[in-house]
């Protein structure tokens, strides 16, 4: 399954994974939580405990207005998610080239005022 793999300070890579739930496991380093932020077919996975442990904060998550709405703490990735089954996929090679331009810049999250705030790192 191809997959899009986010880390922490790092531009996505391509990764190909059998999809088996350990092989997830150890890409997220822990549980999964498959959140579904976006239109397309497209699940992100990642440490459903990703604050809790402190993991690094990664990458953000932004409304239509442009709000940040969520930080993915930890290493994600994205996979395919067709409605018609109950297992993820690859991700298409148009999607592959969306959310590799979508994640592209690494995000550094700085606390000022009593608000977080995202830079781009690069």
């Amino acid at each position: 399954m191809l997959v899009l793999v986010v880390e922490p300070g790092k531009t996505p890579v391509v990764k190909d994974i059998s999809g088996n739930l350990k092989q997830m496991q150890k890409l997220v380093e822990g549980y999964i939580e498959a959140i579904y932020p976006f239109e397309d077919k497209v699940a992100l996975i990642c440490n459903e405990e990703g604050k809790l442990m402190s993991l690094p904060p990664n990458r953000g998550l932004w409304d239509d207005n442009g709000n940040l709405y969520e930080i993915i703490c930890g290493t994600f990735f994205l996979c395919g998610a067709p409605s018609d089954s109950d297992t993820f996929s690859s991700l298409t090679p148009e999607q592959i080239e969306k959310y590799k331009q979508r994640f592209a810049s690494p995000e550094v999250f700085v606390g000022m005022d009593g608000r977080i705030v995202c830079f781009a790192a690069e």
